[in-house]
C-alpha cells in the first residue's frame, strides 16, 4: 500500500471512529470536534473558523446549535471589546471531557496488533508529518 493510500484510508478510518464516538455522546462529530478543540481555552470565531476549517456562516451555525444544547457560549473578548470567543459552559466541559476520553480510548484501540516499539515508531513518523504540516492543535495528547 502506498503512503497515499495508507494515509487517506487511515484518515477514514479515525473520522469514522471519531463520527461513532460522538454519536455515543449524542453530538455530531463536528460538535465533538468543537468541545474538544475549546478544552484548554476560549477561542475567537476566527480562530476557531481557521482551527476547524470552517467558513465564518457554517462555524456560527455550529456554535448556535451546540449553544442551544447549553455546551459553549459566547462571551466578550477581553482584548477587544467588539469581539466575541466561544468557551465552554461547565456542562460541555464535563461532556467534552467524558467523549474526549473515549475518542481517545477508541482510536487508541486502532493500532492494537502493532508492538510497542511500532506504535512508538508510528507515533513519531506521524507526529513529524503534523509538525511539518503545521497543523492546528485541535485535539491534545491523551494524558496517561
Amino acid at each position: 500500500m502506498s503512503v497515499v493510500t495508507a494515509l487517506v484510508r487511515s484518515s477514514y478510518l479515525v473520522d469514522a471512529v471519531y463520527a461513532d464516538a460522538s454519536h455515543a455522546y449524542g453530538l455530531t462529530p463536528q460538535q465533538g470536534k468543537l468541545l474538544c478543540v475549546l478544552m484548554p481555552q476560549p477561542y475567537g470565531m476566527r480562530e476557531l473558523g481557521e482551527m476547524l476549517g470552517l467558513a465564518k456562516s457554517s462555524l456560527t451555525g455550529l456554535v448556535d446549535r451546540t449553544a442551544q444544547r447549553g455546551l459553549v457560549r459566547r462571551e466578550a473578548d477581553p482584548s477587544d471589546g467588539r469581539a466575541v470567543r466561544v468557551a465552554l459552559t461547565a456542562q460541555g466541559a464535563r461532556l467534552a471531557e467524558e467523549f474526549y476520553d473515549e475518542a481517545c480510548r477508541r482510536i487508541d484501540e486502532l493500532p492494537s496488533g502493532l508492538s510497542a516499539q511500532e506504535r512508538d515508531q508510528l507515533a513519531a513518523l506521524l507526529a513529524r508529518v503534523v509538525q511539518d504540516s503545521k497543523v492546528p492543535e485541535v485535539f491534545l495528547d491523551p494524558q496517561p
